[in-house]
C-alpha cells in the first residue's frame, strides 16, 4: 500500500487498512480446471495501527487512542525488530525485542484490568438497585471478580481456562489480552537468509513462559519489500539465486488459524470463490455467508471434498464414485469443501393477503 514509514516515532497515527489476497492452492487448481469468468478468491483484512509505547495504558504516545484500534480487530499480528541499524530509530533508543514484548503485553493487560474494574463497578452498582434475591448481577460480578484476578496475577485472559458462562461475558468486552496473537521477527536481510538470528531463542523461551500459544514467524520487510516491487519474472530470478522467498503466504494462513477460520469453495463455469467461515459452521450458516436468503430458505448442501474432486479429475467421475454428498442442516462444512446449495426464496409477503388475514 505504499503507506509512509519514515524514521521517527509516530510517523502514521491513524490506522491503514488493507485486504490481502489469501494464496491458496486449491482455488488455483479449481480455477484451471473449471475455467471460470470470474476469479474471487478469499481476503484478509489487516489494520496497520501505529506503535505502542511505554505507559500508553495511561494514554502516553496517543496510547489509547491506539489501543481502542487494537480493541477493534479480532486478532494481533505484533511486528517485533530484531535487527541493528544505527540509521534506523528505535523509540527505547535500544534493540531488545523481549523488553519490547513485555512492554506491549503490560499495556495490553493495563488497559484490560481498568476495563474490568470499570464493568465491576457498574455490576455492583446495578445489583444494589435490584431487589434482594436476584441472582443475575451477583453472577456477573462473580465472573468479573475471577476475571480481575486472573489479570491482576499479570496473565493475559487467552491462558485462562474459563466456563461457557464466562466466556460469553468475555465476548462482549472485546479485551485486549483475549485476542490471539501472531508473533512476527522482522530481521534483517542476512538474517533471514541464514535463517538464524541472535534474538530468536530469547523471544521462544519469553514466549513459551508467558503466551506459549502465540505463533512466531521469522520475516524481513526488507526483503518482502524488494519482492513487492519486483514483477513475475523478476520476483521468480530473485527467490531461485537467494534461496529466500516471501513470508506473507505463512503470515496470513497464520492469522486465519489464529481467527479460527476455513474456507470452502463455490465453483463452476460461471464463478470460482473462496467463501471465509468459522471452524464448526453447519451448513445454513455458511450459506449465509453467501447471502441471508440463502440460509432462511435452506434445504441441502450438495457437497464434495476437494482432494475427492482432484483425485476424480472430474465432478461426473465423482459421482460415479459415490462422493458427491447431499446433507442438511446439521452438517458441519470442512475445510476445502465445494459447495452447491438448494434453498427456497423467501416469498414476498402480499399487502393484500397481509389485510385480509391467514387463509
Amino acid at each position: 500500500m505504499q503507506v509512509a514509514a519514515e524514521n521517527y516515532p509516530f510517523c502514521t497515527i491513524d490506522p491503514s487498512v488493507s485486504r490481502v489476497e489469501v494464496q491458496d492452492e486449491r482455488f488455483d487448481w479449481l480455477c484451471e480446471h473449471f475455467k471460470p469468468a470470474s476469479k474471487v478468491p478469499s481476503f484478509l483484512q489487516v489494520t496497520d495501527i501505529a506503535g505502542l509505547v511505554k505507559g500508553a495504558a495511561e494514554g502516553a504516545g496517543l496510547g489509547n487512542a491506539f489501543l481502542s484500534h487494537i480493541q477493534a480487530v479480532d486478532c494481533i499480528f505484533h511486528v517485533l525488530r530484531a535487527f541493528d541499524d544505527a540509521e534506523v530509530t528505535h523509540v527505547e533508543d535500544t534493540i531488545d525485542p523481549v523488553r519490547d514484548l513485555e512492554i506491549i503485553a503490560g499495556e495490553l493487560l493495563r488497559k484490560d484490568r481498568e476495563w474490568v474494574r470499570s464493568r465491576k463497578k457498574l455490576a455492583e452498582q446495578k445489583m444494589k438497585n435490584v431487589k434482594a434475591g436476584q441472582g443475575i448481577e451477583q453472577k456477573e460480578v462473580d465472573m468479573l471478580t475471577k476475571i480481575e484476578a486472573h489479570l491482576e496475577s499479570g496473565k493475559a485472559i487467552r491462558k485462562g481456562t474459563w466456563t461457557m458462562g464466562e466466556v460469553e461475558l468475555l465476548n462482549t468486552m472485546q479485551l485486549l489480552t483475549a485476542k490471539q496473537n501472531v508473533i512476527l521477527v522482522n530481521m534483517c536481510e542476512e538474517d533471514y537468509k541464514r535463517k538464524k538470528n541472535k534474538w530468536l531463542p530469547k523471544i521462544k523461551a519469553w514466549l513459551d513462559e508467558h503466551a506459549d500459544k502465540d505463533v512466531l514467524i521469522p520475516m524481513s520487510c526488507v526483503v518482502e519489500d524488494k519482492l513487492a516491487s519486483m514483477d513475475a519474472a523478476e520476483r521468480k530470478t530473485y527467490e531461485e539465486e537467494t534461496k529466500m522467498i516471501s513470508a506473507c503466504p505463512k503470515v496470513v494462513k497464520a492469522g486465519l488459524k489464529a481467527l479460527n477460520m476455513q474456507c470452502y469453495f463455490t465453483a463452476g463455469s460461471d464463478e470460482v470463490r473462496s467463501w471465509g467461515i468459522q471452524v464448526g459452521t453447519k451448513a445454513p450458516g455458511a450459506a449465509g455467508v453467501i447471502h441471508s436468503d440463502f440460509e432462511k430458505g435452506f434445504i441441502m448442501a450438495e457437497t464434495m471434498g476437494f482432494d475427492d474432486l482432484k483425485r476424480a479429475e472430474s465432478v461426473a467421475a465423482l459421482k460415479a464414485g459415490g462422493k458427491y454428498k447431499m446433507n442438511g442442516k446439521e452438517y458441519v462444512v470442512q475445510d476445502g469443501d465445494i459447495i452447491n446449495f438448494k434453498f427456497n426464496t423467501p416469498q414476498k409477503e402480499n399487502k393484500k393477503d397481509k389485510q385480509k388475514g391467514p387463509h
